[in-house]
């Protein structure tokens, strides 16, 4: 492998407390039940939970409240990078890495920012692509900023859309952080700091 390209929530950066607090809050703005809303996020995009919860809501509306709660989550919210993260990313080259993200730069920066992570150069975001994960075109725009062949890229993910995301996309793709692996993975880590090594290692063998 030549270039890596990460995740960031669930695979970096441990957030399911915060994304659960968000949907709640937001559950509460429109009387909804929090735990109802928050188990469909997590199967859709937000455009679809509001069709799915809220359908009589103005969607333009739910979407700004979304936004509005999770840039005060990125100010005010606890957040914890997972372990091996920092040492990770800290030996990363800088040219040969990069976070593909359904979430938004700005938000990502500050929890890097709060957690002291090393921010990449390339980071594609959900403002960056029409279509996001599953779709493979996340990830294949990383590999064309880079240079890179995507069969030359590993991902690294902790979601099933994500894991299609990569496949599709022609990358190896491992998995990192959940229990059981996803059957169409090519290797999984019950934690980042299990697969850190292995990610330099593989880096490593670029150099002929």
């Amino acid at each position: 492998m030549k270039f890596v390209l990460f995740d960031v929530d669930g695979t970096l950066m441990d957030a399911v407390e915060n994304q659960r607090r968000v949907w709640h809050a937001w559950a509460a703005r429109y009387g909804l039940d929090g735990d109802e809303v928050y188990a469909t996020a997590l199967r859709t995009r937000p455009v679809e939970t509001f069709a799915a919860v809220a359908p009589g809501a103005d969607p333009d509306e739910c979407l700004a409240l979304l936004h509005a709660l999770e840039d005060e989550d990125v100010r005010t919210g606890t957040y914890a990078a997972f372990a091996g993260a920092a040492e990770l990313l800290a030996e990363l080259p800088a040219d040969r890495w990069a976070l593909v993200t359904s979430n938004y730069e700005h938000r990502v920066r500050g929890r890097f920012e709060r957690t002291g992570l090393r921010f990449p150069a390339l980071i594609v975001d959900a403002a960056l692509v029409a279509e996001g994960k599953p779709s493979p075109v996340p990830y294949l725009t990383a590999a064309e900023k880079l240079g890179a062949d995507p069969a030359e890229c590993l991902v690294v993910e902790d979601a099933p859309s994500g894991v299609r995301a990569g496949l599709d996309a022609g990358m190896t793709v491992w998995t990192v952080n959940v229990p059981a692996p996803h059957p169409d993975a090519h290797r999984h880590f019950t934690s980042l700091a299990e697969a850190a090594p292995h990610i330099l290692g593989a880096l490593a063998q670029k150099v002929e």
